[in-house]
């Protein structure tokens, strides 16, 4: 399947590893350009190197930390000054924070601000140019709707949810669709700093209907998808990617 991807312009935060450098590896191979962000340029320089290899365009590469005051308007200009314009934005950055009952108000508002804030602050900076060219995709890796207990990351992942949705009810006229993909056990660093080769084997034995933790490309194969203009017709839904893992019905 021709995907149509081949000359468009895409933005992916948290690229350099896990599922963000799956899903440029993903991208890269379907002729799309990128600018990818990340705070360690080392191993975005590594991203790279796999793209031009396998005969992509170097991406722009955007070495930013977007905790920092002003990145999302940073990491928008940057972008747009290296491709022309972006079509197509991947907000990827985030990751989990679990709590105690006594989590500080610092730690709260670090966890919103990550999973959260900064992608809204991102997509809204880039909003102008896409309703502009009539065009636009916004894909928001977020996280899972069963928080296990107290999570900043699954509370903020909830507000993008929401947001997402009221915002493909604005933009859709423009030919923007918006939509979330919660991913399960996608194999990534944090995932093996987390959980053991023997608790991983278990809960792929008897929590996960498909049998096994994901890979990035498993996440990769469905936002190349829903980047495309094969896509146009499917906005503000949430889109698990988790091998049946999560038991809610939709």
């Amino acid at each position: 399947m021709d995907l149509q991807l081949k000359g468009r312009l895409a933005l992916v935060t948290g690229a350099s590893v896990g599922i963000g450098r799956g899903i440029a590896l993903a991208l890269a191979r379907e002729g799309a350009r990128l600018a990818l962000v990340a705070r360690r340029r080392e191993l975005l320089e590594a991203v790279a190197g796999e793209i031009v290899a396998a005969g992509g365009g170097r991406p722009i590469l955007i070495v930013e930390d977007l905790m920092q005051d002003g990145a999302p308007e940073r990491i928008a200009e940057a972008a747009l000054a290296g491709l022309g314009a972006v079509e197509i934005l991947v907000n990827n950055a985030g990751g989990s924070r679990p709590f105690k009952l006594d989590a500080s108000e610092e730690q709260w508002q670090e966890a919103l601000t990550l999973n959260f804030t900064r992608q809204r602050q991102l997509t809204h900076h880039l909003l102008e140019q896409m309703m502009q060219r009539k065009w636009g995709r916004i894909l928001n890796i977020t996280g899972k709707s069963e928080p296990d207990g107290i999570n900043g990351a699954f509370c903020a992942k909830a507000a993008a949810h929401a947001w997402a949705k009221g915002l493909s009810r604005e933009v859709g006229r423009h030919g923007i669709t918006v939509n979330c993909l919660p991913p399960g056990r996608i194999m990534s660093e944090q995932i093996r700093r987390n959980y053991t080769p023997e608790y991983r084997q278990w809960q792929a034995d008897h929590e996960i209907p498909v049998g096994r933790y994901g890979e990035p490309e498993d996440v990769a194969s469905l936002v190349c998808f829903l980047a495309s203009p094969l896509a146009g017709y499917i906005t503000g839904a949430v889109i698990p990617v988790d091998g049946g893992l999560r038991r809610y019905q939709f």
